[in-house]
């Protein structure tokens, strides 16, 4: 199993960060060790001071497939699940400036706090679904799949042609404006078209 997340994937949050929009996909790697399943607590690394939440809407691959035309990418994912892609933004800086690779910043145990999937089959609409972030309470990010500036069949064919995707791969679509950093005590609440998936605390 591995995790391809897709950087700067919604106009808004790339101009957020001051970062061009891109004209064909970003694409970054977390490991496994990454994973944060069932609401387990984020422990907050001592390595940054500025984690930063991103939420993300997340694809489960359904079957092994390379080369994928667009047209079929479809068939090649049956579950969307919540997930967020914590960043250690100092360090993303750093490395940004240097022209280093993003690694570092992305990649680190816990970064990659995911729910419970849902049949793709119960949205009438893939770019029609809202999803939000919530902490302590207060809605920090939202976003809706038709803001999306590459779509999930553009992204599972764009991969396709450099990486073998296999069954259990997870994509992160991208993130909407509204990123921020996170400190120790936050509770977080993550939500698909009302329903919560996401609920777990930073310690």
């Amino acid at each position: 199993m591995k995790i391809i997340a897709i950087g700067r994937n919604y106009a808004e949050h790339a101009k957020e960060l001051n970062n061009p929009v891109p004209t064909v996909p970003v694409i970054f790697m977390k490991p496994d060790t990454a994973l944060l399943k069932e609401n387990k607590p984020f422990y907050h690394p001592d390595f940054s001071e500025d984690i930063h939440h991103e939420i993300e809407l997340v694809l489960k691959i359904s079957k092994e497939g390379k080369h994928i035309s667009e047209k079929f990418a479809g068939n090649y994912f049956d579950e969307i699940g919540l997930g967020v892609d914590f960043t250690a933004r100092d360090i993303q800086q750093r490395h940004k400036e240097k022209g280093l690779p993003w690694e570092l910043a992305k990649a680190f145990d816990g970064s990659a706090p995911i729910s419970t999937f849902l049949p793709k089959a119960q949205f009438s609409d893939l770019y029609n679904i809202n999803f939000r972030l919530d902490i302590n309470g207060e809605t920090r990010q939202n976003g809706n799949t038709q803001n999306l500036l590459f779509s999930f069949e553009r992204i599972i064919a764009f991969v396709s042609q450099y990486i073998t995707l296999k069954k259990g791969d997870l994509i992160f679509t991208g993130t909407p404006e509204g990123v921020g950093r996170v400190k120790i005590g936050d509770h977080l609440e993550g939500y698909i078209e009302g329903q919560q998936l996401l609920d777990f605390y930073v310690k």
